[in-house]
């Protein structure tokens, strides 16, 4: 079984039960039964808690029965947040940015919710895999919330945003396109989707490693060596100078980025030093062999050769 533990302001004294309203050391909590006749199995499944998205707005606990319970905070503090049931079945990941929320299903649907994805009822989730223009591409593997922007990753590696465009997150002019309410391309060739719920950027890692960001980038948390008050990278562009190394993982800030990568230099000079080894053990063999072959011979002269080289090579060692 999974703990779960939580810090920080305890907005809801029926979730956590603590005097304190800020928790300032980690404590564990549990769901507590609501329904003393529910049935005690699915009851102990549900608590089984498989991962857990949150933002200012909201918070989404995924269970490992593949459904979710959703706390949406009030604009009064004071008021406990609302529980609601999310009626989407076979859940594989939650996602929540600023005010945005995506689900990504076992059949590879993404459902999402938000201002900018549905403003005619931005707290009704709609299919939003279901509105991709090449219905061969409608299969989600991953799905990334960013801010006010959500990322689609499909199965044929093609990469798609909606939502939000102010500062060029989807990889288009801003001026052009300030939002779309329908999946647009971005790139292809993906291999993973890098933001964050706080983040106006994006970062788009291709099959060959290649990295790509677009979006906010004033306090420079692109990478790209440039900042500033007016810099919007509007379109995708290549990150350089990235240390060498696989990219496991980044995570995106407002106004920053940490990027994880397995450092390959020590493994290369490891191997470099392993093969030079491999290198001249073989020569040492080879040379060997000939110098038996030689001591084989009846020249006497040969053989003082041979055993001058054999001193030499003990005054090398």
């Amino acid at each position: 079984m999974n703990d779960c533990l939580f810090f920080g302001l305890n907005q809801d004294p029926k979730l956590i039960k603590n005097e304190s309203i800020k928790i300032t050391k980690p404590i564990q909590f549990k769901f507590e039964n609501e329904n003393e006749n529910e049935n005690e199995n699915e009851n102990e499944n549900e608590k089984q808690i498989k991962q857990i998205s949150s933002s200012n707005f909201s918070t989404i606990f995924l269970f490992e029965n593949g459904k979710a319970i959703e706390y949406l905070n009030k604009k009064d503090s004071n008021q406990n947040p609302e529980k609601i049931q999310i009626e989407i079945e076979n859940i594989q990941k939650v996602t929540v940015g600023f005010q945005n929320e995506a689900i990504l299903t076992i059949e590879g649907k993404v459902f999402a919710k938000g201002k900018d994805i549905n403003p005619n009822n931005s707290n009704e989730f709609i299919n939003i895999s279901s509105l991709i223009e090449d219905k061969n591409d409608r299969i989600i593997q991953d799905v990334v919330s960013g801010y006010q922007s959500i990322y689609l990753l499909t199965s044929n590696q093609n990469a798609y945003g909606i939502g939000s465009n102010f500062f060029g997150q989807l990889g288009f002019d801003s001026e052009r396109l300030k939002k779309t309410e329908k999946p647009i391309l971005m790139m292809k060739n993906v291999s993973k989707i890098f933001s964050g719920d706080s983040s106006y950027s994006v970062f788009l890692l291709n099959s060959n490693q290649e990295l790509f960001g677009c979006g906010n980038n004033y306090s420079g948390q692109l990478g790209l060596g440039e900042s500033g008050e007016e810099t919007k990278i509007k379109e995708l562009t290549k990150i350089q100078n990235i240390p060498k190394g696989k990219i496991i993982d980044i995570q995106c800030g407002n106004a920053h980025s940490i990027m994880l990568i397995e450092n390959e230099n020590q493994n290369q000079n490891e191997k470099e030093n392993f093969i030079h080894v491999d290198i001249m053990n073989i020569m040492d063999l080879a040379k060997m062999k000939i110098l038996m072959n030689l001591l084989k011979s009846n020249h006497l002269y040969l053989k003082m050769i041979i055993f001058l080289i054999f001193l030499v090579e003990i005054a090398i060692l």
